[in-house]
């Protein structure tokens, strides 16, 4: 896990990276956001275990889950995975809060299956986060997880973003999440671009805005 600890900091972002990447590969993103040097955060980027991907013929690579199946919503996300992957990055977040992090003060945030973990865990959270940023994802067990989500989680700031020509999380998938937490009462800010599966540079500057108005004193 990469571990950017500033002094003084009072503020985290736990950043999750997405299939077959790392905690390295969201650090150069961490750079390119140039957050102001006299906010000082916190920067958590942890590695997902490397476990045998279906879809990519068993190959073992960094997941959080396995994706057994693109045809069918239920294979696209194996929930036991998922909920392994949430209790750790949970435990990250009550070790953070232990350490003198405010809840109030740690944003998650995550690209495609990251933002899958990250959903998962902010909602189900006993404390209201910063924040919620999902890029590029969608929800896993959704029904089951409107169910568990806590009373902390209806006042957490939420945003997603995703691409309008995403081939491998397509678009209807994002605006499924965005529907089925709106129907659970949820508020959240959406943005669309114009990529594929990735991160452009117009999205960086609302990123940024995000996170300083989440978390900006």
């Amino acid at each position: 896990m990469i571990d950017i600890h500033p002094a003084g900091a009072r503020h985290a972002v736990i950043w999750l990276h997405g299939l077959g990447d790392s905690g390295a590969g969201l650090a150069p993103l961490v750079e390119a956001l140039a957050l102001p040097a006299d906010l000082p955060i916190r920067h958590l980027l942890p590695d997902a275990p490397e476990r045998p991907i279906t879809i990519n013929m068993g190959y073992k690579m960094r997941g959080w889950y396995d994706i057994k199946s693109f045809d069918d919503p239920a294979d696209r996300a194996v929930e036991a995975h998922v909920r392994e992957s949430a209790t750790r990055i949970a435990a990250l977040l009550s070790q953070l809060v232990a350490e003198g992090f405010a809840p109030g003060n740690i944003v998650l945030a995550g690209f495609s299956q990251g933002g899958v973990i990250a959903s998962f865990t902010a909602l189900s959270y006993p404390a209201t986060l910063a924040g919620l940023l999902c890029m590029s994802t969608y929800l896993a067990a959704p029904d089951r997880l409107v169910e568990e989500m806590s009373e902390a989680a209806r006042a957490l700031p939420i945003c997603y973003m995703h691409g309008i020509y995403d081939d491998v999380v397509p678009l209807s998938m994002g605006w499924d999440a965005k529907q089925r937490l709106e129907a659970a009462g949820l508020a959240l800010a959406w943005h669309e671009y114009p990529m594929r599966h990735e991160i452009c540079r117009p999205q960086l500057a609302d990123i940024r805005a995000w996170l300083l108005a989440r978390l900006a004193p």
